[in-house]
């Protein structure tokens, strides 16, 4: 059997990506490098609903990267910082506002369950100026209200960064409804391409931020990357061919009937997915989940879901995701992004469904 990737990222690439990731990289500071620049800002925009004042950013770096340099440009010690913490990457916000010494409050979801609006409100009229929130807690399969957060921080005057490095063209997301400042995502994930870059979305009242940060990064300073936009370019060299492959895969993304079609599409997977494993002995692990990934519990508590993850790299060579920490044995993780078909997902049952009948599952 062929290799099969059903990770949340990287993802599996089409052959017209890998097409493109194998040609010559060109020289990169040309009108021609700067017209593909200019192409994926607009339909970047587009995807993300951003009002027309928007910007993006393209970073060469995880989507780290652009979590880090978020907050490193937009906020400041003088924030009243809320972080939303369900999870690994939730965890990871918090550690940024520790390394720039931020003054921020945490609000810990217990793993696998969303935020509540009790949990929200108990920060109400409380003069906080920013949240930070992953959208979909990709460790866990959450996918968060934005709705709701989006109402908590209209109403209380909060600047809204949104995580949506695994969320991004898989849930419906309108950046402009909702008052998001700024969002991000990254290459490897439903969009299908290398990893290698990171993609920040900033609205006019970022870009007023940024531009009046006094954030101390060389590399990681936005206002350089603003500059360097508005001719297409970035300040430095940036990963080329992993951008040409960007902007290939928003003109499919487009010729398919754009970013509310690709919704659908990663949609239909997921339900599909989650329909056929009804027979199966999993629980869904998370009470409000994102289309993009289903996290699993074993019904069978002897059973280590991380041995599951190795039996079906090793034998069937059929990659899921596991976890780590204390849910290394009690969860995995199976991604409906990249390019997957629905062929792929049948063959991915039919390997649980052996599992069951070999006695590995039960």
């Amino acid at each position: 059997m062929s290799m099969l990737n059903f990770t949340v990222g990287p993802v599996m690439m089409s052959e017209e990506i890998k097409k493109v990731g194998g040609d010559d990289i060109p020289y990169f500071r040309t009108e021609e490098f700067s017209k593909v620049m200019l192409e994926n800002e607009a339909l970047l925009k587009k995807y993300f609903k951003a009002e027309n004042d928007a910007r993006i950013i393209t970073l060469t770096g995880s989507g780290t990267a652009a979590m880090d340099a978020a907050v490193s440009n937009t906020l400041d010690t003088n924030d009243k910082i809320l972080v939303i913490n369900g999870g690994s990457f939730g965890h990871r916000f918090v550690e940024i506002c520790q390394t720039y010494e931020l003054n921020y409050t945490e609000i810990k979801c217990q793993f696998g369950r969303t935020l509540t609006k009790e949990q929200l409100y108990k920060f109400d009229n409380q003069e906080y100026t920013a949240l930070l929130v992953n959208l979909d807690e990709t460790s866990s399969g959450v996918l968060y209200d934005i709705e709701m957060i989006s109402r908590f921080c209209k109403k209380n005057n909060i600047f809204l960064i949104v995580d949506s490095i695994s969320s991004f063209l898989c849930d419906s997301f309108d950046m402009k409804e909702l008052g998001v400042d700024v969002v991000i995502t990254g290459s490897q994930k439903a969009l299908a391409i290398a990893p290698g870059i990171s993609l920040i979305c900033a609205n006019k009242k970022a870009i007023t931020r940024i531009n009046n940060s006094k954030v101390k990064s060389y590399y990681l300073n936005l206002k350089s990357y603003l500059t360097n936009g508005e001719r297409g370019q970035t300040p430095f060299t940036p990963a080329v061919g992993t951008i040409l492959e960007l902007n290939k895969r928003l003109h499919i993304i487009e010729s398919n009937g754009g970013v509310d079609a690709e919704i659908e599409r990663i949609s239909y997977l997921a339900k599909y997915f989650r329909e056929k494993i009804k027979e199966l002995p999993f629980e869904l692990f998370a009470d409000k989940m994102s289309n993009a990934v289903t996290a699993l519990e074993l019904k069978n508590k002897n059973i280590s879901a991380h041995k599951i993850f190795e039996i079906i790299k090793d034998e069937y060579n059929v990659f899921v995701c596991p976890n780590g920490g204390e849910y290394k044995d009690k969860v995995f993780r199976v991604g409906h992004i990249g390019y997957i078909q629905l062929e792929d997902v049948d063959k991915l049952i039919d390997i649980f469904k052996d599992l069951v009948k070999r006695g590995i599952l039960s």
